[in-house]
């Protein structure tokens, strides 16, 4: 288990980038497979002939794919351009998800970096990750920072906050590279108009850890993979895992049933789900969720949970996988996005446009 592996990398990235590098190779890390850990005989010793007793993990029952999804391209704030798998034509919202934006990656010449100007929301969660370069940002609360490489910034807006999103400054007048991440996470209706919170967390302080056989890595950001678990305190039950998959790597992730799930690949290629569907960079693989119990249906007759996803690289492939896995509990409540609010009705949306205006 390397778990500053990542930590590691954010520094690398932050010195090529600095030297007028591409930084985002670096990420990747070594590629083959690590030394296989010795086997324990301790429980094979005393008696003669006595040997360990193993018990066979039960098998998984890994879930289909729906369907797979190209993001499209979009600019948003004040023109910064991104990938986005949805919201889309093909797909308006991915309960309990509402946006996810692939910032860049691009490298701004000197004095061209762009941001997000102050902008209000209202009854959502925005998750921002970074990659390469950095985020400044403010808040009507008095909240400031800079995230750096790895770093990610929670903000529950709850019934109402204005914040600010910039590169900085040192990037506006010089240039550099950047790419990231901004997930929207909606409310429940009873926590619409909760009080606004904010969570800062450093790359160094997110739990990582690393495949028995050195394939396959993974940052957990929300939910839990291969024993660790993230330490940020949610709203929401999701899983938000950053994974890296060397050739031949091969990554079954436990999922709840309920559950909604997808797999969006942002670097290299590979294939997932039970079938094997291929998905390459800019691809999201929506993952197909069990049909609900038949009410009076005997327990028999109702076919066997999926209970996990899979994503692998075949080994004959050039490149590491790099990915994002969501997941999470729907809600079931309507949603009506309008901008920058995300509310359950009309009315509720008027009523936050009023309030922004009202100060």
């Amino acid at each position: 288990m390397e778990r500053r592996a990542f930590t590691k990398v954010a520094v690398a990235v932050a010195t090529a980038a600095a030297a007028g590098k591409v930084g985002l190779d670096l990420i990747e890390g070594p590629k083959g497979p690590a030394k296989p850990a010795a086997v324990d005989d301790a429980a094979s010793e005393g008696a003669p002939g006595a040997q360990a007793a193993r018990v066979a993990p039960a098998p998984s029952r890994p879930r289909r794919v729906a369907r797979v999804i190209p993001a499209a391209r979009k600019l948003e704030g004040a023109g910064f351009p991104v990938r986005r798998p949805f919201p889309t034509q093909r797909l308006r919202h991915f309960d309990p998800f509402v946006l996810l934006d692939e910032m860049g990656p691009i490298h701004w010449p000197p004095g061209k970096a762009l941001g997000a100007p102050a902008h209000p929301h209202r009854g959502f969660e925005t998750v921002s990750y970074i990659l390469e370069g950095g985020v400044e940002h403010a808040d009507s609360l008095g909240h400031k920072g800079t995230l750096g490489p790895g770093g990610v910034q929670w903000m529950t807006a709850g019934s109402g906050i204005v914040h600010a999103e910039e590169p900085p400054s040192a990037m506006k007048q010089a240039g550099g590279r950047m790419h990231g991440f901004q997930l929207w996470v909606n409310l429940p209706r009873r926590l619409k108009m909760t009080t606004p919170r904010y969570q800062e967390v450093q790359a160094d302080q997110f739990p990582e850890a690393t495949s028995a056989d050195g394939l396959a890595k993974v940052r957990v950001i929300a939910g839990e993979a291969l024993g660790v678990q993230a330490r940020i305190d949610v709203h929401t039950p999701i899983v938000y895992q950053h994974w890296i998959v060397q050739p031949g790597g091969r990554v079954t992730q436990p999922m709840p049933a309920g559950h909604n799930a997808c797999l969006y690949v942002f670097r290299g290629a590979g294939v997932t789900g039970a079938a094997g569907t291929a998905v390459g960079e800019g691809d999201m693989a929506q993952f197909a969720r069990d049909a609900v119990a038949r009410a009076g249906q005997a327990p028999e007759r109702q076919p066997p949970a999926s209970d996990s996803v899979t994503f692998a690289v075949p080994s004959t492939a050039q490149a590491p996988m790099q990915a994002l896995l969501l997941a999470g509990a729907p809600h079931g409540d309507p949603i009506v996005q309008y901008g920058p609010f995300v509310m359950n009705s009309m009315a509720e949306i008027r009523q936050a446009f009023a309030d922004y205006r009202a100060g």
